[in-house]
């Protein structure tokens, strides 16, 4: 790619190139999703490439799931015009999906002579489900 520019003036408007250009934010954030240590707990030592490739493919569709799913959470708040409280408990309508799965860490399913059951799941986990839809819910068991 010698000689091109991702950002050409021959081609954008002055006004096109400035919002490419604070476009690139999300991308960025995506990639620095990649060496969280939240989801990336610690090191690991792949001996072949061919396992370096499968996991950094296994990464890269897990931030595509993540993105996507953080874009559907927000438009539904948008369409809605609600919130839902952020780590310090103030209302939002743009979370990061990274801590709404902090906020689901402790929710576990028990199951007791076959019957299986959610424990720690809160009105407030169920308000930010509804607006997941119910391809999120049924792993709930919330219909």
């Amino acid at each position: 790619m010698y000689g091109m520019w991702v950002l050409d003036s021959q081609i954008l408007s002055p006004d096109q190139m400035l919002a490419e250009y604070k476009a690139q934010q999300h991308t960025e954030r995506g990639f620095r999703f990649l060496k969280d240590p939240f989801f990336f707990a610690s090191a690991l030592f792949l001996k072949n490439p061919q396992r370096i490739m499968a996991l950094m493919m296994i990464m890269v569709v897990s931030l595509l799931v993540c993105t996507l799913a953080q874009r559907r959470l927000r438009q539904a708040l948008a369409l809605s015009h609600q919130t839902i409280p952020n780590q310090k408990g103030k209302p939002t309508a743009i979370p990061t999906l990274r801590w709404v799965f902090q906020s689901f860490l402790f929710i576990r399913c028990l199951e007791v002579d076959g019957i299986k059951t959610i424990v720690n799941l809160t009105s407030n986990h169920k308000y930010i489900l509804s607006f997941l839809g119910s391809s999120c819910q049924k792993y709930y068991f919330i219909s």
